[in-house]
């Protein structure tokens, strides 16, 4: 009887682990980095995180829309919005963890003074960081935008562009790897610390610390309440969390609670 109840509760204790674990999608830098980070946290409570990298902005949301995901950890508000309008999906925020400092780099030029007419820069062709890039321009003083506020902006909304710069437009992860073939490169912070770049010392151009793009954990509308969602939103909130991003990253990524 004893033996019975003892493989009873091993049989229990095996289907209560496996109800607990969570397959969540990231792109590498600094979304994984930022999970395998938490990863020993969660075991301890019973939770375990399986993390699935992704190296472009789309899979990690048709993946978590399809169920094959349980969350993912890679994008701000603007583009989940886009996303879930243009897919007629419904992926909703769990909670905000941090911001990526939007900047500009080049191998050409040390200052954005030093900028030629008829410049080529390289943006990001989805519509939320194309706004993105050129309203970090239009802030800098290189264009003129209709409406700065404009976060889809697309360079028909240019209003003045003075120097004649010409816009090549790539899909993000693409970017760094043209950095030495155009004058100005405007790339997502992840792809930057993915190619070894520094944000906070190499960017020409940087967005500040209230930017409003938020990195958030994404999930469900049928599991955001879900035990394991909750526990790895809290622990991706932690005093913990932010001492990690404080240090490892050093200004490239800041903690947004």
């Amino acid at each position: 009887m004893k033996k019975s109840l003892a493989i009873l509760a091993a049989v229990l204790s095996l289907s209560v682990h496996a109800n607990e674990k969570l397959i969540v999608g990231a792109t590498p830098v600094p979304h994984a980095e930022i999970l395998e980070f938490v990863k020993p946290t969660l075991a301890k409570e019973g939770v375990d995180l399986d993390i699935k990298v992704f190296t472009d902005f789309i899979q990690p949301n048709q993946q978590l829309a399809l169920k094959n995901l349980d969350a993912n950890y890679y994008q701000y508000r603007p583009f989940l919005d886009d996303f879930n309008k243009t897919r007629h999906t419904d992926l909703v925020p769990v909670v905000g963890v941090h911001i990526e400092p939007f900047g500009a780099y080049s191998t050409r030029i040390r200052n954005l003074s030093e900028l030629k007419d008829g410049a080529t820069v390289s943006i990001p062709n989805d519509p939320v960081n194309t706004g993105r890039a050129l309203v970090l321009l239009h802030e800098a003083g290189l264009i003129k935008l209709k409406d700065p506020s404009n976060t889809l902006a697309t360079p028909k909304d240019i209003a003045k562009n003075p120097h004649n710069f010409k816009f090549k437009e790539l899909e993000s992860a693409m970017l760094p790897r043209v950095l030495d073939q155009v004058d100005l490169d405007m790339i997502n912070t992840n792809y930057a610390l993915e190619a070894g770049l520094n944000p906070a010392k190499d960017a020409l151009v940087i967005e500040g610390a209230d930017s409003p793009y938020v990195n958030f954990l994404v999930a469900r509308p049928d599991n955001k309440d879900s035990v394991a969602i909750q526990k790895l939103a809290k622990a991706l909130t932690s005093p913990e969390v932010k001492a990690f991003i404080e240090k490892k990253y050093s200004g490239a990524v800041l903690p947004a609670f």
